[in-house]
């Protein structure tokens, strides 16, 4: 009964650790994006791209299309949400006919990794230009 027990606790523990999936230095999550967009002041042009954490805590990312050979670092912070992400995804804002990436999440995980708002953004918000939520299907790489 106590090897019972210790194999029930261990599956808990593994299932919650694989219920967190956090963003890594391995994990690149990559998307079709249809349309150019804005990270860091910077502007990224439509086509494949690729998120990538390059820190440990996932605090720092790197975001490139490779075909356009453009890439940029960017800081994240992390936001919990009540329920765990169905799909990998990137998340955008779009005001008018410009995108902002605005966040990461990542399937089967409460975590979203959300990317600072960049100067342009700052100031079509203070206009109080509407803004939508975008959000494209990605995948791991």
């Amino acid at each position: 009964m106590k090897h019972a027990n210790c194999l029930v606790v261990a599956t808990l523990v593994l299932l919650s650790g694989m219920a967190a999936a956090q963003l890594n230095s391995s994990t690149r999550v990559v998307a079709q994006v249809p349309f150019q967009f804005m990270v860091a002041n910077k502007i990224v042009p439509a086509g494949e791209c690729e998120v990538q954490a390059i820190t440990a805590d996932g605090q720092t990312l790197v975001i490139r299309n490779a075909e356009a050979k453009v890439g940029l670092f960017s800081t994240s912070s992390q936001w919990e949400s009540k329920q765990g992400a169905s799909h990998y995804a990137l998340v955008f804002k779009h005001y008018g006919d410009r995108y902002f990436l605005s966040g990461i999440r990542l399937q089967g995980s409460k975590i979203t990794y959300r990317l600072p708002e960049s100067k342009v953004e700052a100031e079509l918000r203070a206009k109080n230009v509407a803004a939508t939520e975008e959000t494209l299907r990605a995948s791991l790489k």
